[in-house]
């Protein structure tokens, strides 16, 4: 092992339309220009389908590895550890081979909505969401597995194991993995009290203990790359590969997010408020929200959205408007809330609060005096409207007030739109502080690689650049709120329990 005072950390960022390869220097901070980044395609179908091939993904991944790794060169400090983030919530079958029987299925996957609904009428929801920290849905594990059991039969049969695709990448270029703690909770199949996967649920599942992966902790590495990866990476060989965990957990570390005080606001392709806590600070979950673990010593509690960056996209280029930043001058110029509009935004189905997988996007109000700006600008409140009720249930959950936190913002969409921003201020009465570090997951794997390693004694030992804070705005905070109370009277209209 390299001395700690002169290593770096590659950290690998798998997230649902792209993955990048970075390096950190060993206080945390990113290497100019060692960076690469490639997109890929998701296979998605009007049934609701969202899903990836999992040896095209591994290639992708390897191949940012080789274009970091030609970019340093014979850097003066080698490469310590290989530190990895991915997308919650995929769920992939492999055979005894470890070769892949399913894609990739994605978070954004609804396919199994149906099954979702039969889990509920099948289990009291409270009591199975209490033990596990999430409620049955389309997004997670039990209702993906139930909905592959009735559809996909011959495969089911044949899985070996059903992993995600952070140990997959593990197991194609180390020939084996560990599942995290922060992978395993996210599945909606590990009871969070043990820290095992929950018996009745495999029992109703037909899934067998063995058909699940290891579980393990973020410092439980591998080291010794496999076949030609030994040769392609032989800086990479002889380090320790830390166990994959979620995007979002490390989105909170590599913002800050350590303590109560700082609340972590994330919106890239889709949308996450997220608080770290202690694993034992709260019994259970309020209903509407989950809570998952960074690591053994170290839990997040919060709510998602499936829209955020994805919703804006799709805004501009239906409503033939400009790119997003020449489009959000258009926006600026709508008063808020002059539109007369009202939008749930669930282009992908509701995660939290309501878990209603089934959603679609409704706009009501709209007349033939409507605009492409004043809809873009109906969307960005959306957005800002449901964050604030996740915000609602996390201050009641932990008895707290707007006063008593920050939000540390990150990811591309908040960065880059001060409208947007505001917004959000200005709905959630709270001052947003916009972090600098544009790659937050990848800053955060490397901070705690850096932990594990003894480089640093804690990641909350490195501070965040921060942009300018957003101050909310009171007057047009009134407004949006009093637009929060129509869109949830929407919103009971249509789908509540």
């Amino acid at each position: 092992m390299a001395d700690t005072q002169s290593i770096s950390i590659l950290s690998l960022d798998v997230g649902t339309s792209s993955t990048r390869a970075l390096l950190f220097d060993n206080t945390g901070k990113a290497i100019p220009d060692m960076v690469s980044q490639l997109t890929y395609q998701l296979t998605t179908s009007s049934e609701g389908e969202v899903s990836v091939d999992a040896d095209h993904l591994v290639d992708v991944v390897g191949q940012t590895i080789d274009e970091v790794l030609k970019k340093a060169g014979k850097l003066s400090a080698p490469i310590g550890a290989v530190a990895i983030d991915t997308f919650w919530h995929s769920l992939l079958g492999v055979d005894e081979h470890n070769q892949a029987l399913t894609p990739v299925i994605t978070w954004e996957d609804t396919r199994a909505f149906g099954t979702a609904r039969e889990l509920r009428k099948q289990f009291d929801e409270k009591t199975v969401h209490d033990r596990v920290g999430v409620r049955f849905h389309a997004s997670y594990w039990p209702a993906k597995l139930r909905w592959l059991a009735q559809n996909q039969s011959q495969v089911f049969k044949r899985v070996k194991q059903w992993i995600s695709f952070g140990e997959y990448l593990h197991r194609k270029l180390l020939g084996k993995s560990i599942c995290s703690l922060s992978m395993a909770s996210a599945t909606g199949m590990l009871a969070i009290k043990t820290r095992q996967w929950d018996p009745e649920l495999m029992k109703a599942l037909e899934v067998q203990p063995e058909q699940l992966p290891k579980i393990g902790d973020f410092k439980d590495a591998i080291q010794g790359l496999q076949g030609d990866y030994a040769k392609r990476w032989p800086a990479l060989n002889a380090v320790p590969w830390y166990a994959a965990i979620g995007d979002g957990a490390s989105a909170c570390i590599g913002t800050n997010c350590v303590a109560a005080k700082n609340w972590s606001l994330t919106m890239g392709t889709s949308s996450a408020i997220r608080v770290v806590v202690a694993p034992d600070r709260i019994s259970a979950p309020p209903l509407g929200l989950w809570q998952y673990y960074i690591d053994e010593k170290r839990a997040v509690l919060g709510g998602a959205m499936s829209e955020g960056g994805n919703l804006l996209a799709w805004l501009t280029d239906s409503f033939k408007l400009p790119a997003l930043a020449d489009a959000e001058p258009l926006a600026a110029a709508v008063k808020p809330d002059s539109h007369g509009l009202t939008i749930l935004p669930f282009l992908s189905g509701e995660r939290s609060i309501g878990w209603h997988a089934e959603a679609r996007m409704t706009i009501s109000g709209l007349s033939n005096h409507s605009t492409p700006a004043e809809i873009l600008r109906a969307g960005m409140e959306a957005l800002a409207y449901r964050l604030s009720v996740i915000h609602g249930q996390l201050l009641k959950a932990l008895d707290m007030k707007p006063a008593d936190h920050h939000l540390m913002a990150s990811g591309g969409v908040l960065f880059h739109s001060h409208l947007l921003r505001q917004i959000v201020a200005d709905t959630l009465d709270t001052t947003i502080y916009p972090s600098r570090e544009q790659e937050a997951s990848a800053r955060g794997v490397a901070l705690l690689a850096l932990e594990a390693l003894n480089a640093i004694p804690h990641v909350a030992s490195v501070e965040p650049v921060i942009k300018d804070a957003t101050q909310p705005n009171s007057n047009d905070g009134k407004i949006y709120r009093k637009a929060v109370a129509r869109q949830d009277d929407l919103y009971q209209r249509l789908l509540a329990d």
